[in-house]
């Protein structure tokens, strides 16, 4: 790494990970609490089933798990990495969760923040660990999703207790003069729409003393108005992927996949649809696991490299969307 010229840094994905709860749960499991079918539920999502942390799993252990096997790829010495990114949603430190990864790592020359963005989170982090590399500042990064919704799901909301899952998904990160495999990136956030997607506080009151009054902590369970939602989606995701590979002078035969967040397999066909790109380009691993927020794209990354679908050099296109409300989309070359 010695001698790089700063202005020509660029970077090199270098190795993924994941990590996912032993549990499942089925849609059939589901139908017996809330009044639905595997049916409807598949016909309207494509989920099957869904990873449930166990109680003595937190978003810490699961990021843990999922760094460690993408630092095992890269053959990386632990002491080297400089950075560690965990987008989390759901951490389970409020003062935040990656330093309980860096220390189970031992990477104790990294230092390490959350960073918080739900289900546009991990390419949000990616971008940004990618621009501490460019700068020269740090080396190596690792960047983590990880995500725990089960916890903040109201398993007798229908509408929403079918979706969300749990898990973890990691990539390692390398700066290098040689190239840049970073080919552009955008990103995006509108909070006049921000209503229809929340995970919000609770604020009960509490008085402190005499008439001085305060909100006390916690949360409420996830609410989400699923047709606006799928209507951002489908315009929105589109529309930034396309004007990120015009602007980068690539079109959609340039694409060798397509790895979107994993939230709705009708959100998936629609927007392969407006690109032009056909369902065997398509990255989905939703049927398995739900949606499981920052998780997702890494999730199904780490999957498609092992079993080498993704291959040394291949062009994807990658968009997370979600709470915010956020998107962003990346062009990158694996590699």
């Amino acid at each position: 790494m010695e001698g790089i010229n700063l202005n020509q840094i660029g970077v090199s994905f270098k190795g993924s990970g994941s990590y996912v709860p032993n549990q499942i749960l089925t849609n059939h499991d589901i139908s017996e609490k809330v009044d639905t079918s595997d049916e409807w539920i598949k016909s309207r999502t494509g989920i099957s089933q869904r990873r449930i942390s166990g109680l003595e799993e937190d978003v810490s252990q699961m990021g843990y798990k999922a760094a460690l096997k993408a630092i095992k790829m890269t053959n990386w010495d632990i002491e080297t990495i400089d950075l560690i990114i965990l987008a989390t949603s759901t951490p389970n430190d409020l003062f935040g969760s990656a330093p309980s990864i860096q220390e189970k790592l031992g990477a104790n020359n990294a230092v390490a923040f959350d960073l918080t963005a739900a289900c546009s989170g991990f390419l949000f982090a990616a971008i940004t660990a990618s621009q501490f590399l460019k700068t020269g500042s740090y080396k190596r990064a690792i960047v983590i999703g990880s995500d725990q919704l089960s916890s903040y799901v109201d398993w007798n909301d229908r509408r929403s207790c079918i979706l969300f899952g749990d898990g973890a998904g990691a990539i390692a990160i390398e700066a290098t003069n040689e190239f840049d495999n970073l080919i552009g990136f955008d990103m995006r956030t509108d909070g006049q729409r921000g209503c229809f997607l929340n995970l919000s506080s609770q604020n009960n009151q509490d008085v402190i003393v005499n008439n001085i009054n305060c909100s006390t902590g916690g949360f409420s369970s996830i609410t989400m108005n699923g047709q606006e939602v799928y209507k951002f989606a489908v315009r929105e995701v589109p529309l930034i992927i396309d004007n990120l590979l015009k602007k980068n002078k690539y079109s959609s035969e340039n694409v060798d996949w397509l790895l979107l967040h994993q939230a709705n397999k009708r959100i998936l066909d629609s927007v392969g649809d407006r690109l032009n790109i056909s369902k065997g380009k398509i990255l989905s691993n939703l049927s398995n696991y739900g949606n499981t927020s920052a998780a997702t794209i890494p999730l199904i990354l780490d999957e498609a490299v092992r079993n080498n679908k993704i291959k040394q050099n291949d062009v994807i296109a990658t968009s997370g969307f979600g709470a915010g409300l956020s998107w962003g989309a990346a062009l990158i070359r694996w590699g």
